[in-house]
């Protein structure tokens, strides 16, 4: 199950948010999302876990949490909006 977790300190790392996923099961990935330009954090992260009765688990134990001094924000990511565009192009040249 993909999690979403928000509100995270800049300073905090992805081997952070595995160790303290790590209590409620198998992380199998964290990744932490950055800017595209300045490299910098977004402030938020996914982690993979595989097995979802762990995963519930990590939402429940881990949403409104103290990590790393703030209160964190967990729940099951959701599908990434698509930004396809539907109906007529239009726009080309007209007698």
């Amino acid at each position: 199950m993909n999690i979403y977790v928000g509100n995270l300190t800049p300073e905090i790392t992805e081997d952070d948010l595995r160790q303290a996923f790590e209590a409620h099961g198998k992380v199998e990935s964290a990744k932490i999302i950055k800017d595209k330009y300045t490299g910098e954090p977004r402030g938020f992260a996914f982690l993979e876990m595989p097995a979802k009765a762990e995963a519930e688990s990590a939402i429940n134990g881990m949403n409104g949490k103290t990590l790393k001094g703030v209160v964190i924000k967990v729940n099951e990511a959701r599908p990434p909006r698509t930004t396809e565009r539907r109906g007529g192009g239009g726009g080309g040249y007209r007698r």
